[in-house]
């Protein structure tokens, strides 16, 4: 069974004592943020990281090596990864938010994206599922009595987004060609959007992910066509019972060997190994840095 940390923090817990662990780049970021929300959004969600990747790696938070490269544009922004140029990064993690609320996931058993949605928001869910959703899940959504559509749609576009986070996407893969499992069911992904018209040897048709853990993935940007199914879990999560949120996790080769020969090992090779969350409380862990 593979496992993810997600710590969830509100905007409310952001505090000055939490500048003091920003490195130059965050907090010029964080200095240039106008509107107070998403300054204080851009704080907790650095902060969290960084206190939860310092108690795992037993470094002070300040100094966890981290960065920010688009790889599109080579830019300070995009996925934030450990910067471990002598090792492997031994920890993936990703960093959501949505209204007040901020979630962060660490694992060292692949590499993570997390997703959350704000359940009180209005929203014009037929506007958004046109967008979004395949036709299967169109009328898998319509299917529904009408007040139980928004929820529906929010579980379905949360797989949706985790997927797309943890393969380093983004929205540049199409979201209707990406069909995830009904929201009854399991969470899982059914279909991959067709790969790009492209020369074959830019097609990473043989890609593997055989690093020992998360490395700068090579999906990121790519059609994930050299990945099996079978290598990317979900799970999903209720934050306060009101806010839809999903981890998706695509398993590395060293984590495959490690299930295969750890408890639980018969699972793990039949492909039925879950992804085991284990909660952790942001709040109090950004509380417990007040200075």
């Amino acid at each position: 069974m593979i496992s993810v940390q997600v710590a969830w923090a509100r905007l409310g817990d952001a505090h000055a004592g939490l500048l003091t662990l920003l490195d130059p780049v965050e907090r010029g970021r964080h200095d240039e943020t106008v509107a107070p929300g998403d300054r204080a959004r851009f704080l907790v969600g650095c902060a969290l990281s960084r206190l939860l990747l310092g108690e795992l790696l037993d470094l002070p938070p300040a100094d966890v090596p981290l960065r920010r490269v688009c790889p599109r544009c080579g830019g300070p922004h995009g996925k934030v990864r450990l910067d471990m140029p002598d090792a492997p990064a031994p920890y993936d993690f990703s960093v959501t938010h949505s209204g007040a609320l901020v979630g962060v996931a660490v694992s060292s058993d692949g590499i993570v994206g997390l997703d959350v949605e704000d359940g009180e928001v209005p929203l014009d869910v037929d506007g958004a599922a046109r967008t979004a959703l395949s036709g299967t899940e169109f009328a898998a959504l319509h299917a529904l009595p009408p007040a139980e559509r928004r929820l529906a749609f929010l579980r379905v576009w949360t797989r949706k987004e985790a997927v797309l986070k943890a393969l380093g996407v983004g929205l540049r893969m199409p979201l209707r060609a990406l069909e995830v499992s009904p929201p009854t069911a399991p969470p899982a992904v059914l279909a991959w959007p067709p790969p790009p018209a492209a020369p074959a040897d830019l097609h990473p048709s043989g890609l593997h992910l055989s690093g020992p853990h998360p490395p700068d993935l090579q999906l990121s940007g790519l059609h994930p066509s050299g990945l099996r199914m079978a290598d990317l879990r979900m799970a999903d999560l209720l934050v306060d019972g009101v806010h839809p949120a999903t981890v998706a996790m695509v398993v590395t080769a060293v984590t495959r060997v490690k299930a295969a020969t750890g408890p639980g090992a018969r699972d793990a090779v039949n492909g039925l190994g879950e992804v085991r969350v284990v909660p952790r409380d942001g709040s109090a862990v950004l509380a417990a840095h007040r200075r």
